[in-house]
């Protein structure tokens, strides 16, 4: 049973300190004792405790102003009937313990043994023996009433012990023997409850959990306490949400409630038990129910009445002008890409272009596949002033009439009878590339 002091790093002075504290024992049970003699104690120290017939060792779990609260949680009075912390146990009370505690797994054992000889209905979880050796506490959980009078003379008799036999609930079973919960953490029994309070399936209804034993209870067998923590955030989100008490009534069909999501404000019905389940806000359920109270049917779950023709027209029309924006819109990009591209080569003057047209066609009748053009590159210059071309384009003319004059004198002279390939009809501008060619022609030059 863990525990933190939340006011340990708070000056409370030592004068008004609480003078009763906390011990711990075995199984996570836990009992208040008076400081009668004040004692320096800190959490965790191992002490000696009064108890009736002889004296007990345990260790501190709380101390100060929180044992005052815990007092009033669990309704304990502060008078003469809390006992007394006796001294700071020693290292032979310490052994002393030990040795008592080992006799506890054998006793269990042959106690269990005992209880089969003599068929009694009970179940015997657990045995706690007393620091001075001389009490064991037996722990049982049974559904109905027991008479084990016989039972207590075998065990005083055997054991040669005093015998004290304490019913448990199967939840305080668990507890005492503690585990891991399906939540991956420490049983909240072992650690922090010390109050059960019932849990009915109730609990699981509200929460829409499905009604599922195996899943629903914990190690003990029974409903799991943790079914209660969010139950009142469950019980507050259901009150805007209506209560359903008969079907629902449309022209489409009566529709059945088939799901609830509280959180959301969601009702998800079906009409005449169908699969197909429409889900719709719980302000538009008390809106059909206010109708149906009037005598007034809705045309379904979501329209309170039947949409004309003319409505889908327009829905359909609206849709299709929309794609037919959609579409238009890249190809007018596209084109309006395409018309920039074409303005940009019409920017060139006339006069440009008429002497590359020229001298174009004049090296693709006398150029060979295998000779590169080398006025290329200033053919693909941008322009610029008027003067610039007009000495440009002259200085090109002349150039190229020189070319193409040794071009014919070398063609002449490898061989008269080679044909002239034919004029290309427009698709190319240029011959095509042929780098072994290229490279004789150089060697050639």
């Amino acid at each position: 049973m863990n525990s933190f002091d939340w006011l340990s790093h708070m000056g409370i002075p030592s004068i008004d300190k609480f003078d009763i504290v906390e011990v711990k024992f075995k199984g996570g049970r836990k009992d208040y004792y008076r400081n009668v003699d004040h004692l320096h104690l800190t959490t965790g120290d191992p002490v000696v405790v009064d108890v009736p017939n002889g004296h007990h060792l345990g260790y501190i779990s709380l101390q100060g102003e929180l044992v005052r609260l815990q007092m009033q949680k669990r309704k304990i009075k502060d008078d003469d009937n809390i006992l007394r912390i006796y001294r700071l146990a020693n290292q032979k009370d310490i052994e002393k313990w030990e040795e008592a505690k080992n006799r506890e797994i054998p006793t269990l054992y042959r106690s269990k043994q005992i209880i089969d000889e003599l068929g009694l209905q009970m179940k015997l979880s657990d045995i706690e023996y007393q620091a001075d050796n001389s009490k064991a506490t037996f722990y049982y959980s049974a559904d109905d009433r027991v008479d084990f009078r016989e039972l207590i003379k075998i065990l005083a008799s055997e054991f040669k012990i005093r015998v004290e036999m304490r019913q448990i609930s199967l939840r305080q079973e668990a507890g005492r023997i503690g585990g891991i919960g399906i939540c991956g953490r420490e049983l909240c029994c072992s650690t922090w409850i010390h109050d059960f309070k019932s849990v009915s399936t109730a609990a699981a209804r509200y929460q829409n959990l499905s009604l599922n034993p195996s899943k629903l209870s914990g190690q003990c067998g029974r409903l799991k306490c943790c079914l209660n923590y969010e139950l009142d955030t469950y019980m507050a989100a259901l009150e805007d949400i209506p209560q359903i008490e008969k079907p629902l009534l449309t022209e489409a069909g009566a529709a059945k409630l088939q799901k609830t999501d509280i959180f959301r404000k969601l009702m998800w019905f079906s009409y005449n038990n169908e699969n197909n389940w429409h889900s719709i806000s719980c302000e538009r359920v008390k809106e059909i129910q206010e109708m149906n109270e009037k005598g007034i049917t809705p045309f379904d779950l979501h329209q309170n009445k039947e949409k004309g023709i003319d409505e889908e027209a327009l829905r359909s029309t609206l849709e299709l002008e929309r794609l037919d924006k959609k579409f238009s819109t890249k190809k007018k990009k596209k084109k309006r890409s395409r018309s920039g591209q074409s303005g940009s080569d019409s920017s060139l003057p006339k006069s440009s272009n008429v002497s590359m047209d020229s001298e174009k066609n004049d090296d693709v009748k006398n150029f060979s596949d295998q000779e590169r053009p080398r006025s290329r590159s200033r053919r693909n210059r941008p322009s610029r002033s008027n003067k610039g071309i007009a000495n440009d384009s002259s200085n090109q003319s002349q150039e190229s009439r020189s070319n193409i004059a040794k071009r014919q004198n070398k063609s002449q002279s490898q061989g008269e009878g080679q044909d002239n390939k034919p004029k290309s009809k427009g698709k190319r501008r240029f011959p095509p590339r042929n780098k072994g060619g290229q490279n004789k022609g150089d060697s050639n030059d």
